[in-house]
């Protein structure tokens, strides 16, 4: 940098200087207003004479946010001396502590917010992430170091010609993703619009001029049409007695050019190229009532499209956006957007909190605090995807969200309190598994450690580590918890199979037969809830497999030779057996208390169905599974007490038609009637139709239709539309 650009960037040092020292000395005691002169007076003196072109740029570019902060945003003197704390703070010129002595804890938060803030945007991980902006505005902690961000951000913009041209594309993409939404969001519509159209001048230079040089050939008829609309309108205003204004208001390139894109026409072919605004001078009690007056008047004048009607007087936007948007039929048969609002409403539309304050009567910082605070839920609006910028969100929100860095830069959301192992199944199952500790911000940690917003984070794995039980205790995400079970019940399966094939040998070796019924009623004895259970504890060495087999052979002897379950009751005559003796699905049947996991078939003497009641009954074959008003219940029960067990179905049908069940059905011998029950039968979800034996005899038939279902409650729904066709006499379930 030479003499004379250091002179002359002396020069504006001390003309914004100046300017921002008037505004603090408006308000703030002299012993404030002191300190931070000395500060800015220190400032301007080490960074000129240094001749440090980065400390004087950094210097420059505080000064002007500042006077953004002050005059485009209205922020007030407790923001504006924050943004020069932060510069001195961040040089090392002052403590913190030293900055809340003289300032309060006001001041001290915002430069907290800006120090989190400036940290974590040297990361420089995506902005496009919807979890950038979170964890921006997480990190942000009061609302007004998000405005300092806009301010700070606008500038560089409005500086970003002078730079190169990676850097220009980077604030570009910061612009289009985070900070023209964020203004949008919090109603400063001017600076919305002006690094929309920055950003598209950095990115797309081509289209950016194109458009600008189409606005400027038409300029000349557009300016010509909106007089043509506009004349009768005074005409007809003017006679009211309103004091207004009223202006053709060209749309900006930004917006044209989404236009362009979205409705993929040529530039000549949008109608909409400007909107008319009619600005009214009206008392704050009649506001409203001369918005629709003049809507009135303009919708007699011109035919106006209903389902454009946008009413913000009603219900103003969460923004504090008001006003009356109406597309009308102009001349030359042309759609032309009106607005209609007050001066009030113009001003808080254009400049946001400046306006705020002026209409409000916002002098006081404690006041400005309190409206702040409610200004937070602005940033709740639902409207739009996240790429019409920013989502759901409001700063209070993220106390239920964190976001950590992976060691490449990239961005996890996770819950607040989430752990390392958390987050190492958030990335991946295989490195959640095998996760034996974790460097956060480069310091090593527990797999129990809890992490907060901006740690970064790396996973450290061991190929001999397995997941454990107690990791459910302080894992907090769905998907670790679920991955944890999964994984435990693999390992608890291959340990199952182990423990069986060790059981199964011993007993060999003894030169015992195995029978599965004695085996069930020592699981049983042992208080085990699941067979499951049974075989982990063998494999884990916690029941001795001698101990077992001797406890085995004692329950055999004493029990004896178990006998086979009496033949059931004859049912030939009127049952057709179905060879579908197995489950589907063994997690459908729960037997005794809670025990999974044991091999049954389901009795052919009365065809259990899924929502039957049911009990089991422990054979030397097996367990099977009756019907509790099963024909041979009563004998079981009588005869054989000791072998039965509680049984009920899981409350988990596998909806598969699993299930024998026979009909009977009794009706006039018509024509097709057999048809019509056959064809109900195809059609019906949960059911196979198997075989079906009906007879004719003087005019009326009867027989059995044998189907497979999935429950009770599809084959009581059968049974009543079966019913129903004409003809059926009777229809019901056989044992």
């Amino acid at each position: 940098m030479n003499n004379n650009e250091l002179k002359i960037n002396k020069k504006e040092f001390l003309a914004l200087y100046r300017k921002i020292y008037r505004f603090l000395r408006s308000e703030w005691d002299l012993h404030r207003v002191a300190f931070l002169k000395n500060i800015l007076r220190d400032s301007i003196r080490q960074s000129t004479e240094a001749s440090e072109p980065d400390v004087e740029e950094k210097l420059l570019l505080a000064m002007k946010t500042a006077v953004i902060a002050m005059d485009e945003i209205g922020l007030k003197q407790s923001t504006v001396g924050a943004v020069f704390l932060f510069h001195a703070v961040s040089r090392g010129h002052y403590d913190i502590s030293e900055v809340k002595n003289h300032f309060g804890e006001g001041v001290e938060t915002i430069l907290h917010g800006l120090i989190k803030v400036n940290e974590f945007s040297d990361k420089k991980s995506a902005v496009e992430s919807e979890n950038y902006m979170k964890l921006l505005l997480s990190m942000a902690e009061d609302i007004r170091v998000v405005f300092i961000m806009i301010a700070q951000h606008l500038q560089q913009m409005r500086d970003a010609a002078f730079k190169d041209q990676s850097t220009r594309l980077a604030l570009a993409v910061e612009s289009s993703y985070l900070y023209a939404p964020l203004a949008h969001r919090l109603g400063l519509y001017t600076i919305k619009s002006e690094l929309e159209d920055l950003s598209l001048k950095y990115t797309d230079r081509e289209t950016y001029d194109y458009i600008a040089r189409k606005l400027n050939e038409t300029k000349r008829s557009r300016d010509k049409y909106i007089q043509e609309f506009i004349k009768p309108v005074k005409e007809r205003l003017d006679k009211t007695g309103l004091k207004y204004d009223i202006k053709g208001r060209t749309k900006s390139i930004y917006s044209i050019n989404n236009k362009l894109k979205k409705q993929k026409v040529e530039f000549e072919d949008i109608y909409d190229l400007f909107a008319i605004r009619i600005i009214l001078d009206s008392p704050p009690d009649q506001e409203k009532a001369q918005c629709w007056q003049v809507y009135s008047i303009i919708t007699d004048m011109y035919q106006p499209n209903p389902t454009r009607l946008r009413d913000w007087l009603s219900i103003p936007k969460s923004n504090a956006y008001e006003s009356l948007h109406i597309t009308v039929l102009g001349p030359q048969s042309r759609w032309v957007e009106v607005q209609i609002r007050t001066r009030r409403m113009d001003e808080i539309a254009e400049r946001g909190l400046a306006a705020h304050w002026k209409y409000k009567g916002i002098k006081e910082e404690s006041t400005l605090d309190n409206w702040l605070s409610s200004l937070r839920e602005s940033l709740d609006n639902k409207e739009g995807d996240m790429h019409q910028k920013l989502g759901d969100f409001k700063l209070n929100l993220y106390d239920k969200e964190i976001f950590v860095f992976t060691p490449k830069g990239d961005l996890i959301k996770l819950p607040k309190g989430a752990t390392v192992l958390d987050f190492a199944f958030a990335i991946h199952s295989k490195l959640g598994a095998t996760c034996v500790s974790g460097m956060v911000n480069k310091k090593n940690v527990p797999i129990k450690h809890v992490l907060k917003s901006g740690d970064q984070v790396e996973i450290v794995t061991s190929p001999h580590q397995t997941p454990k039980q107690d990791w459910l205790n302080f894992v907090v995400t769905a998907k670790a918890k679920t991955k944890i079970r999964q994984l435990l019940k693999e390992e608890a399966g291959k340990q199952v199979d182990i423990a069986k094939e060790m059981l199964a040998r011993r007993m060999k070796n003894r030169k015992i037969e195995q029978n599965d019924a004695v085996l069930m009623q020592l699981i049983k004895k042992l208080k085990y809830k699941t067979v499951t259970d049974f075989y982990v504890d063998i494999a884990a060495g916690k029941l001795d497999i001698n101990w077992i087999i001797d406890r085995y052979l004692e329950l055999e002897n004493k029990e004896g030779e178990m006998r086979e379950a009496p033949a059931p009751a004859p049912a030939e005559n009127f049952v057709m057996h179905s060879p579908m003796e197995e489950l589907a699905t063994r997690d459908e049947l729960i037997i005794d208390q809670n025990l999974t996991g044991v091999d049954y078939k389901l009795a052919k003497c009365c065809n259990p169905i899924y929502g039957d009641e049911i009990f089991a009954f422990v054979s030397s074959q097996g367990i099977r599974i009756h019907r509790v008003n099963c024909p041979n219940a009563h004998n079981l029960f009588s005869r054989y007490g000791y072998r039965v067990l509680n049984a009920r179905w899981s409350g988990h049908s596998s909806g598969n038609a699993n299930y024998s069940a026979v009909l009977r059905v009794v009706g006039n011998d018509q024509i097709n009637i057999v048809s019509s029950l056959m064809s109900i039968i195809s059609k019906e979800e949960g059911v196979l139709m198997r075989s079906i034996n009906i007879d004719s005899t003087d005019g009326l038939f009867q027989g059995n239709i044998t189907i497979s279902v999935a429950s009770t409650q599809i084959l009581e729904q059968l049974i009543r539309k079966l019913s129903a066709v004409k003809g059926v006499k009777s229809i019901s379930r056989l044992n």
